[in-house]
């Protein structure tokens, strides 16, 4: 087996959970040492697979349908970051773009794969992003899921006050105060489900389980001497890397995300102008949930389309 690969992560999870999520996590272990949970679903006789990246405050189980979706003919790879989801949960560890990428980037090493296929989403956009600029050849098509990967000033206030000191540290981490919310707030069209909202918030449940939630949201690279921003500009400007039919993009988007609105999409247009684009004018910023087979259907589509 693959150094940093082990068998089957020992954990045990609530039936109703196993019911959303009935998956096997396998374990990895980072170059840093840390225990990272991640799934590896569908046909693993091939080195060719889909790479869902999720971002913050969700982990792999924002996943859960669109993998239940692909797996019979896709090898499906979601992983959960470092302090997110399964994973493990240091206190001290370097929470940063840099390092996060260069864990993806351990993972699919470990798991020998030559070919990957993006699915990006929040955090996961400038994650991926910075492994696709890094090893363009690896990589095939990109689904691209209100994100960005590029520096920007647009923040909600509600955000900016998360990041803040210590009052940002005591609702983050003592009020659940940014995965709470999000529950609610990255829906529209609907409401998530008791234990759809259970699930999103499972991994998160006590001060110490919420570490990662709160470096996420302090890694947002604002300030011009923020530590990731030469990380997230040095992604921007490899972007055009990444241009052209070899690397079909697809921009789907969910019109009424409160923090990734269409700012956000008229950059990636810009960028991309071959991207394919599909919008749900009444989805939310959790589109794989608030627009439902909808969107999954459409990122199936584009993932089996043959590549010219």
């Amino acid at each position: 087996m693959a150094s940093g690969i082990s068998h089957q992560l020992s954990t045990s999870l609530p039936a109703w959970l196993r019911a959303l999520y009935p998956f096997e996590p396998r374990a990895h272990t980072t170059p840093r040492g840390a225990r990272m949970s991640y799934l590896d679903e569908g046909p693993r006789d091939t080195t060719e697979a889909v790479l869902m990246l999720h971002g913050n405050p969700t982990w792999s189980f924002f996943y859960r349908d669109l993998i239940r979706d692909l797996a019979p003919a896709h090898r499906c790879i979601a992983p959960d970051h470092i302090g997110m989801g399964l994973s493990e949960k240091p206190e001290n560890y370097p929470y940063t773009l840099a390092t996060r990428i260069a864990d993806i980037e351990a993972l699919v090493d470990a798991l020998g794969l030559t070919r990957i296929h993006l699915v990006v989403h929040d955090w996961g956009g400038a994650i991926g992003f910075g492994l696709a600029t890094r090893r363009p050849g690896l990589v095939g098509r990109i689904a691209i899921m209100n994100t960005a990967a590029f520096p920007d000033t647009h923040i909600p206030g509600r955000i900016a006050l998360c990041r803040g000191g210590r009052l940002g540290k005591f609702i983050v981490r003592g009020l659940n105060g940014f995965a709470g919310p999000a529950t609610w707030m990255a829906m529209h069209r609907r409401r998530l489900t008791r234990d759809e909202k259970r699930g999103y918030l499972y991994p998160y449940r006590s001060w110490a389980n919420r570490v990662a939630v709160h470096q996420f949201v302090r890694d947002i690279p604002l300030e011009i001497d923020h530590p990731s921003r030469p990380v997230l500009e040095d992604i921007e400007e490899k972007l055009p890397l990444l241009a052209g039919p070899e690397h079909p993009k697809l921009l789907i988007w969910g019109k009424r995300d409160f923090c990734f609105n269409k700012h956000f999409l008229k950059r990636w247009r810009k960028i991309y102008p071959d991207a394919l684009i599909v919008r749900f004018k009444d989805a939310g910023h959790y589109l794989l949930d608030d627009g439902g087979e909808e969107v999954r259907v459409r990122i199936a589509t584009f993932l089996k389309t043959p590549q010219a």
